[in-house]
C-alpha cells in the first residue's frame, strides 16, 4: 500500500507524533557516541532530536518516501553541525536493508504499522543491529483508530485491509522469533482531539486516508474526506499506540 506523502502539509500539522517521538527517545539509553538507525524518519522531526542527543554519534535516516526525505534534508539545510553526522537512505523496511554497517540502536515512531509483514520487518532490523543493540519503537497497535475505520467501513464497500495493527503479545512473539531479548511491549490508548474542522479534515486527508483516496477519482476525494470527518462521533482520532523495546541477542 505504498503511496507518496504530502510532506509539506504533513510538516505543518500539529501532530501527536511529536509527543510519541519524545517518549520513544526517552526510552533509548544513549552515551552520545552511537550510530542510530531512524527507521521511518519522515520529515526529520525526530531525526533532529536524535542528532542533538548524539553529539559524538551519527544517525542513518531511512524512509521509503522521496518527498519525506527531501523535507528532512530541507529541515537540516541550515544545520551543518547536524547534517555532517547524518546519512540518508531511501529503502523499504519490508526488504533487507541496504546498510553497509551495523548500527548500535534502532529508533522508530509511527512507521511499523505501515509494514504488512512484521516477521520480515523485525528480521530486517535484527540483521543491521549489532549484538546487544537496542530497538525502541512506537506505532499503531490493535484497536488503533477503530472509530475512524468504522466510519470508513460504512462509506466503502469491500475495502481491503490497510494496516496490520498488532497486539502487544503478537509483537513480543515476533520480536523473540527474530532474535531479540529483553522484550517489553504494551498497548496504550492515546486519543487526539482536533476541534478545528479544517485541521481535522487536513489531518485525515494527509495522515490517515491516503490509500483510500488513491482508489477514488480525484474529484471525489474532498467529498470523501468531508464525509469521514462529519461522521466521526466526535472530533477525535482514537489512537492506540503499540510501544516496544528489546535488544538483539548477542
Amino acid at each position: 500500500m505504498a503511496h507518496e506523502w504530502d510532506a509539506t502539509t504533513y510538516d505543518r500539522l500539529p501532530l501527536p507524533h511529536e509527543r510519541w517521538g519524545r517518549r520513544t527517545l526517552a526510552r533509548l539509553a544513549l552515551t552520545g557516541t552511537e550510530t542510530v538507525l531512524d527507521a521511518g524518519a519522515g520529515t526529520g522531526r525526530d531525526t533532529v532530536a536524535l542528532l542533538e542527543a548524539l553529539p559524538d554519534g551519527r544517525v542513518i535516516a531511512l524512509d521509503g518516501s522521496e518527498a519525506m526525505l527531501a523535507a528532512l534534508l530541507e529541515r537540516l539545510s541550515d544545520r551543518p553541525d547536524l547534517r555532517d553526522r547524518l546519512t540518508v537512505v531511501r529503502a523499504d523496511l519490508s526488504a533487507p536493508l541496504p546498510l553497509t554497517e551495523q548500527v548500535d540502536a534502532v529508533f522508530s515512531v509511527a512507521t511499523f504499522h505501515w509494514i504488512p509483514d512484521h516477521e520480515a520487518l523485525f528480521a530486517n532490523l535484527a540483521a543491521v543491529l549489532r549484538p546487544g543493540g537496542q530497538l525502541v519503537f512506537d506505532c499503531g497497535g490493535h484497536g488503533n483508530i477503530a472509530a475512524v475505520e468504522a466510519v470508513i467501513g460504512k462509506l466503502v464497500t469491500d475495502r481491503p485491509a490497510v494496516w496490520p495493527f498488532a497486539t502487544a503479545q503478537e509483537t513480543a512473539a515476533r520480536l523473540t522469533a527474530a532474535g531479540f531479548v529483553d522484550v517489553v511491549t504494551s498497548l496504550d490508548p492515546d486519543p487526539t482531539r482536533i476541534d478545528d474542522p479544517d485541521v481535522l479534515r487536513s489531518f485525515l486527508e494527509t495522515i490517515i486516508l491516503g490509500a483510500d483516496l488513491l482508489r477514488l477519482p480525484e474529484d471525489e476525494r474532498a467529498g470523501f474526506v468531508h464525509a469521514v470527518a462529519e461522521r466521526l462521533p466526535e472530533p477525535v482520532i482514537d489512537y492506540v499506540r503499540l510501544t516496544g523495546s528489546a535488544r538483539r541477542a548477542g
